[in-house]
């Protein structure tokens, strides 16, 4: 069985991994509490923007939704975002552009950075590098680009490894002892692609076995 990562993000389509953005499910460790904790702290921030970057599966997406639910917001993706949305803003406090890119439309992203300032309202961007490191070709944006806050989720420590593939897991009804999950979260590599990589060969293999996971599968899955 192949679970090669170009694979990977074909299968995950189907794959529910956050099907949850409670808070209650956002599990807070070393790694993200610094967001967390600014993001509650709203709106005593230094600046009015902020950019969170992180990986792909990082939890980004948990934070934005936890973040709206509370103080609400006005919420679009970068590929969706277009010129009508500029008066769609005028009626929110919180503007949220989730995974920012070099496609974006500048010209469109400067002008909304302008109105966030002209009527003091908050911009809060997502993306997977850190927005002062994306390649704008318009000067005055790589100039705003750096009077944003930035916050980086970390890499995740064994805590969170842990928490994310027990409750993933759980999710699903499928049980995994405590001492298979420390044993694996010392062999994955610690990043929350491959977290997730490892999640869904769990939940396929158990699917497909329909048997307990042991320690012989597990190996099996970690191409031990």
């Amino acid at each position: 069985m192949d679970f090669k990562m170009s694979n990977f993000d074909q299968k995950i389509i189907n794959f529910d991994y956050e099907k949850s953005f409670n808070d209650e499910d956002y599990y807070i460790s070393n790694a993200n509490k610094h967001i967390y904790d600014l993001l509650n702290d709203w709106p005593k921030w230094e600046k009015n923007f902020l950019n969170i970057c992180g990986e792909k599966f990082s939890g980004k997406s948990h934070l934005i939704n936890i973040f709206i639910k509370r103080f609400g917001g006005f919420q679009i993706n970068c590929k969706d975002f277009k010129n009508d949305d500029l008066i769609k803003v005028k009626n929110f406090k919180n503007i949220i552009l989730e995974d920012i890119n070099e496609r974006i439309d500048e010209k469109l992203l400067f002008t909304l950075i302008n109105i966030i300032e002209q009527d003091d309202k908050y911009l809060i961007t997502t993306s997977k590098l850190p927005i002062v490191n994306l390649n704008f070709d318009l000067t005055d944006l790589k100039s705003r680009a750096k009077n944003f806050l930035l916050q980086n989720i970390e890499k995740p420590d064994d805590e969170l490894m842990f928490a994310l593939i027990l409750k993933n897991l759980s999710d699903r009804q499928i049980f995994l002892d405590r001492k298979l999950i420390e044993y694996s979260i010392k062999r994955i590599d610690r990043s929350y692609g491959k977290i997730f990589e490892f999640i869904y060969k769990i939940d396929e293999m158990s699917l497909k076995k329909k048997e307990p996971i042991n320690l012989k599968i597990i190996k099996k899955i970690l191409g031990e």
